[in-house]
């Protein structure tokens, strides 16, 4: 035998090994396993290498840890919350916040996510106005800045915010700026020499242990998050780029959701920023101090949750909360997402729901950013069709929001796509919002992004190209692991 027919047996071989691992050792499910098989089997070598850098799951193990969480009391008042609904003694604002203490409850169980009641919410849709908001709370800041984005890049945007970011830093004021390397694979830390040097601090997380080569790839920090002096915070789809200012041809107009949250909520962001920044960071750890959880300043009655997922989490949280939200659902069920590849629980929710005579309404854009997820959505989109929902193709640019609204009432906005990558694989942030005006906002931009959408029928979606049906069926056997 030469050597190239005993490599090849060697390659072999392992690839048998590894697929029986994958069957009998990792705990998946059973859409994953055979997606992870077929590439297996098909492409044996290819896909040999290609589970070691995408298939892996991540031990089930506290990645994210900070013992100065007791000092500003979040077990005492988890235990509270909890302690409160179970004995049924607990102080709803309203009765909004009170019909959906299961789901809150669930929350605070499974997540830790401390209900609060004192918000203040603004909604962005519109990455130039985000933008112009978030820079007029930077040029204010008086004591620290924290950013945590999955995308910086180095164009005009990002640069802008770099030397404002030196300028504050000048100032005195603290500057952290989490940044997913994955995500932000053209930035290089020298872009960051001079506000290093003002004394800024910079961490990317899971950085690559080899140049090029990285065995955590497919786990990536998917959160958008920004906290300003402890007081301010946002969260949502933008990242940080010029095509989020609608500048990118390609894509045109770039439709997001965003929030500015002032009120209690910003110490829940506030406390998964430092848990993600802690664990990237080996030199500059966050430690307690008062200022980075000031007294709220507040004059509105919001109830939210701040939400987190990620591969780490025993339980798919926020999935988990879209499914609980859409089984209360006796209306209306409003859902925008870049990506509509949900997994057999969540689809048989949403399908059960428009059976039931709930309105559901889906809203994905009309040109793909990624080809096999853009194909998948559309199978599925071909299900809900069929379930009488109402399914609409944004032709405005490119919608990137992941937003869902119940009844008007309940409302998640945050870094989550409804896909199997942003349940199971990423690091996610949504905010699961209990407030009738602000369901009632999203509502309306919903409607208004409608008029500039095509509405997809039952009849077209069955009238569509031999081709299309073809690249809808490849790419639906490889969603659960997209």
């Amino acid at each position: 035998m030469d050597i190239n027919s005993m490599m090849l047996t060697v390659f072999l071989v392992l690839n048998i090994i590894l697929a029986v691992f994958v069957i009998f050792l990792e705990r998946r499910d059973a859409g994953a396993t055979w997606a992870w098989l077929m590439v297996l089997f098909f492409i044996p070598l290819l896909g040999f290498f290609m589970y070691l850098f995408f298939g892996q799951n991540l031990t089930r193990r506290k990645m994210f840890q900070w013992e100065d969480r007791k000092k500003i009391g979040i077990d005492e008042l988890l235990n509270n919350q909890i302690r409160g609904i179970k004995e049924k003694d607990f102080h709803f604002r309203n009765n909004i916040i009170k019909n959906s203490k299961d789901l809150i409850y669930m929350h605070l169980v499974n997540n830790d996510s401390v209900l609060t009641q004192d918000n203040e919410v603004r909604i962005f849709t519109d990455g130039k106005e985000k933008f112009n908001s978030l820079v007029e709370d930077i040029k204010n800041a008086a004591d620290h800045i924290h950013l945590q984005y999955y995308i910086f890049k180095r164009d005009n945007l990002g640069k802008s915010l770099i030397n404002l970011l030196t300028e504050k830093a000048r100032e005195g004021v603290k500057v952290r700026l989490l940044y997913d390397e994955l995500g932000s694979r053209s930035l290089h830390k020298r872009v960051f020499k001079e506000l290093i040097a003002a004394g800024g601090e910079i961490e990317a997380f899971f950085p690559s242990r080899l140049h090029f080569i990285n065995l955590r790839i497919n786990y990536r920090n998917h959160r958008k998050i920004a906290i300003i002096d402890g007081r301010i915070g946002y969260v949502g789809g933008f990242n940080v780029g010029d095509e989020y200012l609608g500048l990118n041809p390609k894509f045109g107009y770039w439709r997001d959701t965003h929030l500015r949250i002032r009120g209690s909520a910003v110490h829940s962001l506030q406390t998964r920023f430092i848990l993600d920044w802690n664990q990237a960071s080996h030199r500059h750890d966050i430690y307690y101090a008062p200022e980075y959880f000031p007294l709220a300043e507040s004059r509105d009655s919001v109830g939210m949750q701040i939400v987190t997922s990620g591969p780490d989490s025993e339980w798919e949280q926020i999935k988990n909360g879209y499914i609980k939200m859409i089984s209360s659902a006796r209306k209306s069920i409003y859902i925008q997402t870049p990506y509509f590849i949900p997994d057999a629980s969540l689809l048989d929710a949403l399908k059960i729901a428009a059976l039931s005579g709930v309105e559901v309404n889906i809203m994905v854009p009309n040109k793909p950013d990624h080809m096999f997820v853009y194909w998948a959505t559309y199978s599925y989109i071909g299900e809900m069709l069929k379930a009488n929902a109402n399914i609409y193709i944004y032709e405005n640019g490119f919608i990137h929001a992941k937003t869902l609204i119940v009844d008007e009432k309940v409302s998640s906005v945050g870094t989550a796509n409804i896909d199997v990558r942003s349940f199971r694989l990423n690091f996610e942030v949504n905010a699961f919002i209990y407030d009738e005006d602000v369901s009632k906002e999203l509502t309306e931009s919903f409607q208004e992004d409608a008029q500039l959408s095509t509405n997809l029928t039952a009849e077209d979606y069955r009238n569509r190209a031999l081709k299309i049906k073809l690249k809808e069926s490849i790419s639906r056997l490889l969603s659960p692991i997209l």
